[in-house]
């Protein structure tokens, strides 16, 4: 079977390795998005796809607007099937109508719930016990498609995004894998998604990572946990950002404490949420290295009553 295979980021590297371990796919090429700019000193970086298909051998192909500029390059292709794993751009009816087996799309959900691009963080922010995978037919429209299979995932109790997102892409591989098997053999049978039911993810972006301590502990321990490793929860001390990696949820009456005000500092950061309270793990001010919470107060003294967030 001829592929052309589309993705972006890490998370799409584990399926595309595993699509290669059978000899019998052949992967003609990889689409990926442009390189851009990495770090403070904004080095000019592949996306992880592309740095491993190079590795393997395997040709690239980059696009600004896939659907504008890309329809004569994988026309010649031939492909049989397309397989999209978080390729971060929506293709046109025309590219989903080229292959001779059509599109189908690796989503790091149990669709119809969080369709989008978020659908990770998401399900840590609102504190789901489970997630998983579906594999769906590619139709215009964002994860609207038949779905062909999924597989569930139980998220763990203080799992981070990025500790998720390790263990999702693992099973990306398994699912497309067993796709691509019943694909093959001709037993493909897709399932319509039932839209009522359907949730919508945003794009992530920084602003979203500020804690508001008159949420509640949960709440808040769910957003540090969604927003690592990046782009990280954060609140401010003394008028600067401090980062926030990890956190735990401490059930105590914080009724007659201020939000954000610390409770107890002699085993590490103790602040009052709107309900409940949070214990600080590690923690990073302005300028500063990822420490404990404990190791933080050894140079920096913060006395019962500061109040976080200003």
């Amino acid at each position: 079977m001829k592929i052309v295979y589309l993705g972006t980021p890490d998370f799409a590297v584990e399926p595309l390795k595993r699509i290669l371990s059978n000899p019998e796919n052949q992967v003609v090429a990889v689409v990926t998005n442009n390189d851009k700019p990495v770090g403070r000193k904004q080095i000019l970086t592949p996306p992880p796809v592309k740095q491993f298909a190079i590795l393997n051998g395997i040709k690239v192909y980059q696009y600004d607007k896939i659907s504008k500029e890309g329809i004569a390059d994988l026309t010649s292709l031939n492909a049989d099937l397309f397989i999209t794993c978080a390729f971060g751009q929506i293709l046109s009816q025309e590219i989903i109508d080229l292959p001779k087996l059509g599109v189908i799309n690796i989503h790091a959900s149990l669709l119809p719930q969080y369709r989008g691009a978020s659908p990770i963080h998401y399900a840590i922010l609102n504190g789901e016990k489970v997630t998983g995978i579906t594999i769906m037919k590619t139709q215009l429209g964002i994860d609207t498609g038949d779905i062909l299979l999924q597989k569930s995932l139980e998220i763990k109790e203080n799992e981070t995004c990025g500790e998720l997102f390790d263990r999702l892409s693992v099973l990306g591989g398994d699912c497309i894998v067993e796709a691509i098997d019943l694909i093959n053999k001709g037993q493909a049978e897709y399932k319509p998604q039932d839209n009522d039911k359907a949730t919508y993810t945003k794009m992530i972006k920084k602003e979203f990572a500020k804690i508001d301590f008159s949420d509640s502990s949960i709440n808040i321990v769910n957003k540090i946990r969604a927003f690592n490793p990046a782009p990280i929860a954060f609140t401010f001390y003394m008028g600067q950002p401090f980062k926030i990696f990890s956190a735990s949820v401490e059930n105590i009456d914080s009724s007659t404490f201020k939000v954000g005000e610390v409770i107890d500092n002699t085993n590490g950061l103790l602040i009052a949420c709107g309900q409940g309270a949070i214990r600080l793990n590690l923690v990073q001010k302005a300028g500063g290295k990822q420490v404990s919470a404990k190791d933080f107060l050894l140079g920096n003294k913060i006395e019962k009553g500061f109040v976080f967030g200003i």
